[in-house]
């Protein structure tokens, strides 16, 4: 079932973001942003959605992300206990032509790979070809190597959930979108760029989101295999589970192969350009997948029904650390490759987000079958000029979320 938008309830980029009342948070990229920039911590007004009406509240949420936030399109896919789903668009899939949103199109993943990546890790440690408590030195021999930065302490556990003090290879990729957006990665590149930066802890002491783990645990996926990453992510992961509109990229491949919404960035004091071609192996195993909402809902939903790992390997998924920087929602958690975060109605959340070039997303499902995922067509970063608005922006794509979930059938 879809409930379609019109792109004339669109806006151009507002005055300013919509005001909520309500305890106060603290907000980090659990939104996990790979390719804009670092993880943002901060405050922001977090309050409990309306609950009043299921399909007017998501489809009023969808077009506030619009109207109030700025976002160019809002897309939202939500699935009921009873697995029917209903899809929402908003806004306008092309800025310069005016054309609609495709409903359920296809964006960039962002980091939501990681889920998946850690998925196809845990199946081979169900394999016994991993173990989780073993140092990567193992797998990766001579190759975790820097300023504090020793392969032999860090355990193939510690990169899932991001405790291994491994620094961010993000940070050196420079703050324009636009320089970057046809620079081809190879993996080892991203490593080679963490590598030249010290250490940021011992490994096991905290937790703090580096992209270069995924990147790692992608290398380790082709060392153990012998075979590509893209192949074993779809062999093991996306084939299986029917995901008809999802698919890794091939090495150099810069566009979007289905119909899909525009994706829009903006540097400091520019407007929005577009920049939906782009070679995503500036994220590689760390967010180069390309999917729609409700394949993402497909994903989560038969994770937490045991399609995709045995028992075992899914409880050591799902058993989480404090996420100790910020949260959208407090007492929020992170296993092995997912975030557990407990929404407004009582229930807890499993899923995971993802922020790339154009395109800004969250989402997961529920241990009773509701699952939601939220996508809009630029990064919070894009359309807000100041911190506390992009991180208002932030937290208004979560409780978008919260809303679908909590009101849902």
């Amino acid at each position: 079932m879809s409930d379609r938008l019109s792109p004339s309830a669109s806006a151009s980029v507002p005055s300013k973001p919509r005001k909520r009342r309500g305890r106060v948070l603290s907000v980090v990229a659990a939104l996990a942003v790979l390719g804009g920039g670092l993880a943002v911590t901060g405050s922001v007004a977090y309050g409990a959605p309306d609950h009043s009406g299921h399909r007017d509240a998501v489809r009023e949420g969808a077009k506030d992300l619009v109207r109030e936030d700025g976002f160019p399109a809002a897309l939202v896919a939500d699935q009921g206990r009873d697995g029917r789903v209903r899809d929402y668009t908003a806004g306008t899939g092309d800025l310069e032509t005016g054309a609609s949103v495709p409903v359920d199109g296809q964006v960039r993943a962002g980091s939501n790979t990681k889920a998946l990546t850690a998925a196809v890790v845990l199946q081979l440690v169900g394999e016994g070809k991993v173990k989780l408590d073993e140092p990567i030195e193992t797998y990766l021999p001579g190759l975790v190597r820097g300023d504090g930065i020793d392969g032999g302490r860090i355990t193939v556990r510690d990169l899932l959930q991001h405790t291994s003090g491994l620094p961010d290879y993000v940070q050196t990729l420079g703050l324009d979108p636009f320089e970057v957006r046809d620079t081809y990665y190879n993996p080892r590149d991203l490593i080679d760029l963490a590598l030249s930066q010290q250490a940021a802890f011992e490994p096991g002491a905290k937790w703090q989101y580096s992209n270069t783990n995924y990147v790692l645990a992608g290398l380790l996926v082709e060392k153990v295999t012998g075979r590509p990453f893209g192949e074993e992510i779809t062999d093991r992961i996306i084939r299986p589970l029917g995901l008809k509109e999802t698919y890794w990229p091939g090495v150099g491949e810069r566009g979007i192969r289905g119909a899909h919404p525009k994706g829009y960035a903006a540097t400091p004091g520019a407007p929005l350009a577009d920049i939906t071609r782009l070679d995503p192996s500036q994220a590689w195993a760390a967010g180069q997948l390309v999917t729609t909402p409700r394949d993402l809902n497909r994903f989560f939903s038969a994770l937490l029904g045991g399609e995709v790992l045995e028992a075992a390997e899914l409880k050591e998924m799902q058993t989480t650390v404090p996420v100790t920087e910020g949260a959208p929602a407090p007492g929020t958690g992170y296993g092995l490759g997912l975030f557990r975060t407990p929404l407004s109605c009582g229930v807890e959340l499993w899923g995971h987000g993802g922020s790339i070039h154009g395109y800004e997303t969250y989402g997961g499902a529920t241990r009773d079958g509701r699952a939601a995922t939220v996508a809009t067509t630029a990064l919070s970063s894009s359309v807000a000029a100041e911190p506390a608005d992009m991180m208002a922006a932030h937290q208004h794509v979560f409780d978008l979320v919260d809303t679908a979930v909590c009101t849902g059938r």
